[in-house]
């Protein structure tokens, strides 16, 4: 079912029964450039799907040949000059705050707040000779949901300056090589192997999937030292809270999934 929209419905959300979420970007005509009801649209999209047990992994995705082009500069001066630390309307503040894992599925290209929003993202799955474009210096943007932090640490400082400084493109391939992009796919298989990846996160146990996407992404803003304190305290916590019952029952699954075969790879 879609959520009632003040934006026309420009962002699209889909729950299905296995527990995936679909959100779309959906103004293809001018490919999925972004509106300020539609940022506050999507945020709120992101705080209802991780408010909502039924659903186990989000799957962000664009309609049309782009995923998202930016804001759109027709109403630049509303978007940038709106309540910027208004976390709730923040949609990228809203993605990272999400407990449940993020598939981002990829195509065409990300520009700008799409490269952002693709960065919010936990896996990404991109369609070959996507590009990925940071334009902040081209048309005097400045960043303000994390492009100039993230990238650079996951792609490298000297990659990321000549990524953002240059504005010039990274195509999905390119991406994949540095570790930015997971899996590179042709067009007609984006949407199939984003739902792979999320009906795998969703075979696994729903309450150690969002601790442990908590501690990875808890641990990266940490030095090791601290992020391997981090591990250790939170698995403390987890271990001293869990009943004989459920030590029981993990011993169950455990011995159960011995006897099964190995799944294959993704």
């Amino acid at each position: 079912m879609a959520l009632s929209s003040s934006s026309e419905e420009l962002i699209l959300v889909n729950r299905e029964p296995s527990g995936v979420a679909f959100v779309t970007i959906n103004r293809p005509r001018l490919l999925n450039s972004l509106t300020r009801p539609m940022m506050v649209d999507m945020a709120r999209a992101f705080k209802s799907l991780d408010a909502d047990d039924s659903v186990r992994v989000i799957v962000i995705t664009g309609s049309g040949r782009a995923f998202c082009s930016g804001v759109d500069l027709t109403a630049a001066e509303e978007v940038f000059k709106g309540d910027v630390k208004d976390v709730e309307i923040d949609p990228v503040v809203q993605m990272e705050r999400c407990r449940k894992p993020i598939v981002g599925a990829i195509g065409g290209f990300a520009v700008t707040a799409g490269f952002e929003i693709a960065l919010a993202c936990d896996i990404l799955v991109a369609v070959k000779g996507t590009k990925f474009i940071d334009t902040h210096a081209r048309f005097g943007i400045f960043p303000s949901w994390g492009l100039s932090q993230k990238l650079s640490r996951i792609i490298g400082a000297n990659r990321a300056r000549e990524v953002s400084l240059t504005a010039m493109p990274v195509t999905a391939e390119q991406a994949e090589r540095w570790g930015f992009v997971n899996h590179v796919v042709e067009g007609s298989e984006l949407l199939k192997k984003a739902r792979e990846v999320a009906e795998a996160i969703i075979k696994n146990n729903q309450d150690l999937v969002m601790r442990y996407k908590s501690v990875i992404n808890d641990g990266l803003k940490l030095d090791l030292g601290h992020a391997l304190a981090l591990e250790k305290e939170r698995a403390h916590n987890y271990y001293n809270g869990m009943t004989q019952e459920q030590f029981k029952k993990m011993q169950e699954f455990i011995a159960g999934r011995s006897t099964k075969k190995p799944s294959p790879k993704l």
